[in-house]
């Protein structure tokens, strides 16, 4: 598990922003229907992220979030990943998630991704530039886009699952990466046990031989899920990712 029920970001909300944020539905390829929550900016954005959540799903902390990038100007949606098995039901502190996560399919993640990107460039001053951002198991399916959607700018992943196992068959983030095709910003903690340093060195490699540009930020010590304001002992960790994030969104994204 990434983040607790009770997390919230570590950016400060914005004062006096127009920012505004949404409950949605959005319809996948399948005929599923499932949650997502879109953050509006004030004014038309060129730029629009999905925020990819952790095993819990679409919770408050992903909400939140996504109205911290509309603040600053991305328009963004969040999705949820459990339509299929768990309905538009809330994912409240009670939501038992973990069987939902065992059912996810790589096809069907995909296709609400595809979805997610549609809404966005359905919006009535569509964003040109998309990007996906994703946490732990979003991470790893943040990540996989590189390879599985040329349609996006860039990838950003906070400490994604990089190896295996991997969940039903499908390929893990590192087996993929040699396929990348566009630029990607990956975000981890030196002292996780859930990703080894030496993972994220061959991660770094296989985008090396794709020829694609990444950047690979390790902060020494910080342990996995330090992007949350109650890791307040990593507020520079997390200060210096938002900026990165931010930085590498408008260095993406058309003019």
């Amino acid at each position: 598990m990434c983040f607790e029920f009770n997390a919230e970001p570590p950016i400060s909300p914005q004062s006096g922003s127009a920012a505004r944020g949404e409950e949605i539905v959005l319809d996948s390829a399948d005929g599923t229907r499932f949650l997502a929550y879109a953050a509006h900016t004030g004014t038309p954005s060129k730029a629009g992220i999905i925020v990819l959540p952790d095993v819990r799903g679409l919770f408050h902390f992903y909400k939140e979030l996504a109205l911290r990038f509309a603040e600053a100007g991305i328009e963004a949606v969040a999705i949820d990943y459990f339509g299929r098995t768990a309905g538009l039901t809330d994912r409240d502190q009670d939501f038992d998630f973990w069987p939902h996560v065992m059912e996810t399919r790589r096809e069907t993640l995909d296709a609400d991704i595809a979805a997610a990107v549609a809404y966005l460039r359905g919006l009535p001053h569509a964003p040109q530039s998309l990007f996906t951002v994703g946490f732990c198991f979003g991470g790893s399916n943040s990540f996989l886009q590189a390879s599985n959607n040329p349609g996006l700018a860039g990838v950003i992943g906070f400490y994604g699952g990089l190896a295996g196992p991997s969940r039903n068959g499908s390929p893990t983030a590192l087996e993929r990466a040699c396929a990348s095709t566009i630029p990607v910003l990956g975000l981890f903690g030196g002292a996780d046990p859930m990703i080894t340093a030496e993972h994220v060195q061959k991660f770094d490699e296989e985008l090396d031989k794709a020829h694609v540009e990444h950047e690979i930020i390790t902060y020494p010590g910080a342990p996995h899920s330090f992007f949350d304001r109650a890791q307040a002992e990593y507020a520079k960790e997390s200060e210096d990712a938002w900026k990165r994030i931010l930085g590498f969104v408008a260095a993406h994204t058309k003019a």
